[in-house]
């Protein structure tokens, strides 16, 4: 009889390779180390969980080496912020009270910075008892450095004497609420081992269970981002087979197969914003190379919310209509992207000009971002019809007709009471800038000189940052006929991220933007629409905020079920298709 040898590595090898691929692919799952007494240290329960919700668990030592934490952050799909000592109120601004317990200002300065990060590039993120703390310190929030002294009123025992796997108190969850939603009822029971807790939610939460004494026991995001924090340790549970709080890691590791699916799309196509406002913020000295907190769009910003190019406008403000305004607006629109220009040059290696279609194509593979150049406003070129091809020269790829007001070539969709539509002199400047290859943009136009503009065009026109009449109603948004006319001419209609052309009262969200997408789907088909942030120019939503959350719609449109070609089209493969015709101008 053949001896089976107690520990068969080759077997186990053997094993893994008998059938291709040797792995199914899964979320990898950063968990922070307890780091003490100079150890790293990390409780079985934890990559339990992870392991049988699905995910792989990796473990994130305490180390102060940046450019090692950002790297590894690249490679993650979701954070898991572990337990362990009290935070050093230092960090809070706080002196420590007596009844501070033992701290570790190495782990804290780590994992606060480790959850900035992280929340920058939208990684799902669950906290779990320091881990809520780390999360709501990290966001502005305060906490309780006690809450037996610091709280009003009588505390139960929030540091249990049982074993770790069982509950010991109840906590009551917020209706509405998404861990509500996950769990599926009102109260949960929980075990506990704390004296530190939250004392209100950071800005971006809200509070979503407390115990019965008010303790705040879970926290949730309030701007659609993929994190919960909770007070209780739900990893313990597992050890004994009780699956009770495995809730909670299948939102995690579902979070972050969902961004770990969006990350891997981005890496295959190209996702264009064809509008965004940042030369406004020029004159306050900003630094497009830094993560500048002044502007929605820069190059730390494109690069955490994966977006690869921009078309940056020269925007004028419609004034007056004289031979001097007019001179000055041409000279204000050739200063603005003089300066586009130098903040390209300056941000060499990382970025540059892109002329054409091509030009995005190639530097994505270079691996650097890309800038076109727009101008909001024919206001630009005055009365000189030669300033068209001198600007299309430089690399302008479109123009929108006009802005918030009629100039000399049509009537706006704002303060245009008599319905002008396209004048003689706009009739030409649509003509010559067929002829150069440059956009026709009806962002900004009113409904006549829409219409004139799809009839005098001989090339498809496009709306960089429009969106849906018909679900918000507002003059600056497309209706229902004009996006079918508008398709039907080959032309692009892009979804703008502005408040008010999302929603008439209250505050848009990133599910209001999907919902404009959806309906401008429906009307016009898949080939006609896209992205248009108008970020930098008031642009910006709850959920999409920025450059940086601009994965989170990527995320948004793949639960909406939407093809990679179809999110390839809306990230910009329609609107290039209709740049390229356009400047086929041989």
């Amino acid at each position: 009889m053949k001896t089976i040898p107690a520990f068969d590595i080759a077997a186990d090898y053997d094993r893994i390779h008998r059938i291709f691929p040797a792995h199914k692919s899964s979320p990898v799952i950063g968990l922070t180390g307890n780091f003490r007494d100079s150890d790293c240290t990390l409780a079985e329960g934890y990559y339990q969980s992870i392991l049988k919700a699905g995910g792989t668990p990796f473990i994130i030592p305490c180390y102060d080496n940046t450019d090692a934490l950002i790297n590894t952050l690249e490679h993650l799909d979701g954070i898991l912020l572990t337990g362990g000592a009290d935070i050093n109120p230092l960090f809070l601004g706080e002196e420590p009270i007596k009844e501070l317990h033992g701290i570790n200002p190495r782990r804290d300065r780590q994992e606060l910075l480790l959850t900035k990060l992280a929340a920058n590039r939208q990684i799902p993120i669950l906290g779990i008892c320091r881990g809520i703390q780390t999360m709501n310190a990290a966001f502005g929030g305060p906490l309780l450095q006690d809450i037996h002294v610091q709280m009003e009123g009588t505390r139960i025992k929030h540091s249990q004497d049982l074993e770790r796997s069982y509950a010991s108190h109840t906590v009551c969850l917020e209706e509405g609420s998404l861990l509500h939603e996950l769990f599926g009822t009102d109260t949960i029971a929980v075990n506990s081992f704390h004296h530190q807790a939250v004392k209100e939610a950071a800005p971006g939460f809200r509070v979503c269970a407390r115990a019965t004494d008010g303790v705040i026991e879970a926290m949730e995001s309030t701007e659609y981002k993929s994190m919960i924090g909770v007070q209780w340790h739900p990893e313990c549970f597992i050890l004994r087979g009780d699956e009770c709080m495995m809730p909670l890691f299948h939102w995690l590791i579902r979070e972050a197969t969902s961004f770990k699916e969006a990350k891997r799309l981005h890496n295959r196509i190209l996702s264009l914003d064809s509008h965004c406002d940042t030369p406004m913020f020029f004159d306050q000295q900003i630094d497009f190379a830094s993560r500048d907190p002044k502007i929605l769009v820069d190059l730390h910003k494109m690069t955490e919310g994966h977006l690869d190019a921009t078309i940056m406008v020269a925007y004028l403000q419609q004034l007056g209509l004289s031979d001097e305004d007019l001179q000055a607006a041409t000279a204000k629109a050739d200063r603005i992207l003089n300066e586009i220009e130098a903040m390209v040059a300056k941000s060499n290696p990382y970025v540059n000009i892109a002329y054409t279609p091509a030009d995005l194509y190639r530097l994505k593979i270079e691996g650097k971002k890309a800038i076109m150049l727009g101008i909001e406003n024919g206001y630009a070129i005055g009365k000189d019809i030669t300033n068209i091809e001198r600007f299309r020269r430089r690399g302008v790829v479109y123009m929108t007709l006009c802005h918030n007001g009629n100039n000399q070539l049509c009537g706006s969709a704002r303060y245009n009471d008599d319905n002008l539509g396209v004048n003689a002199f706009g009739e030409q400047v649509i003509q010559e800038m067929n002829r150069v290859g440059m956009m026709v943009d009806i962002s900004h136009a009113g409904e006549q000189t829409f219409y004139d503009a799809l009839s005098i065009s001989q090339k498809p026109i496009v709306a960089s940052h429009s969106s849906s009449r018909a679900l918000c109603n507002h003059p600056r948004n497309l209706t229902d006929a004009q996006l079918k006319a508008l398709a039907d001419k080959g032309g692009v209609a892009q979804v703008t991220l502005y408040n008010g052309f999302l929603k008439e009262q209250g505050t848009a969200t990133i599910q209001d933007a999907i919902a404009h997408l959806n309906h401008m789907v429906d009307v016009m088909g898949i080939e006609h629409v896209g992205i248009g942030t108008d970020f930098d120019g008031d642009g910006g939503i709850i959920g999409c905020a920025s450059a940086s959350e601009l994965i989170n719609f990527t995320r948004c449109l793949l639960k909406e079920r939407y093809s990679e070609e179809d999110i390839r089209r809306i990230w910009g493969g329609n609107f290039l298709r209709v740049m390229e015709e356009v400047q086929n101008i041989s």
